[in-house]
């Protein structure tokens, strides 16, 4: 089983990103589930969602509390929220960030690293930081878990309040192709 934790703020469309790459994943022919979690419910706070994906039947519905990658949709969400908490070693991290890998702090658990400055192209492209598609592509891109293809036919099938299907097209294939994946190495300690 492979599972995701999303994290963002209220109006990212952190829920619906997990949603859309649910419906990616079942086109390919896997199972999968996403589960929405809401605490304060308002734009702005911090949100988590939650993606489990299988080759079989999926009957666990619970939080994931030990995911093998981690998606997060807000640049500033990690000075107010451990988002790290429990991932396994060997993880990926899909951030969106306009600063250079030398410049984050991550754990030792973290093995693979895609960084999108998804803030800057959502502006270029929404006129607002929503950056939820862009981070589905970078996540295509780095993990190569999902295609591309069924992450555009899941996208075609949503309903999006406030952008058009072209701008969310637009913005999956920029974070795809925008997204620069880094694999850390680390040395065992003598």
């Amino acid at each position: 089983m492979y599972e995701v934790r999303f994290h963002g703020r209220g109006g990212q469309g952190s829920v619906m990103a997990s949603g859309i790459l649910a419906a990616a994943m079942v086109e390919e022919g896997k199972y999968a589930v996403s589960i929405p979690s809401f605490g304060f419910e308002r734009r702005g706070a911090p949100v988590v969602s939650f993606l489990r994906m299988s080759e079989r039947e999926i009957r666990q519905l619970t939080n994931i509390y030990q995911p093998d990658c981690i998606v997060c949709v807000d640049p500033t969400l990690t000075k107010s929220v451990d988002i790290f908490a429990g991932m396994k070693p060997g993880g990926t991290l899909v951030q969106a960030t306009h600063r250079p890998l030398a410049e984050l702090t991550l754990p030792d658990c973290v093995a693979t690293v895609g960084l999108l400055d998804a803030v800057r192209i959502a502006l270029e492209i929404f006129k607002r930081p929503i950056t939820n598609t862009l981070m589905l592509g970078a996540f295509a891109r780095t993990t190569g878990v999902v295609s591309l293809d069924s992450l555009k036919r899941a996208l075609e099938d949503s309903d999006f309040r406030d952008a058009g299907l072209a701008q969310n097209m637009t913005a999956l294939e920029r974070g795809y192709a925008e997204a620069v994946v880094h694999q850390i190495e680390r040395r065992a300690a003598a």
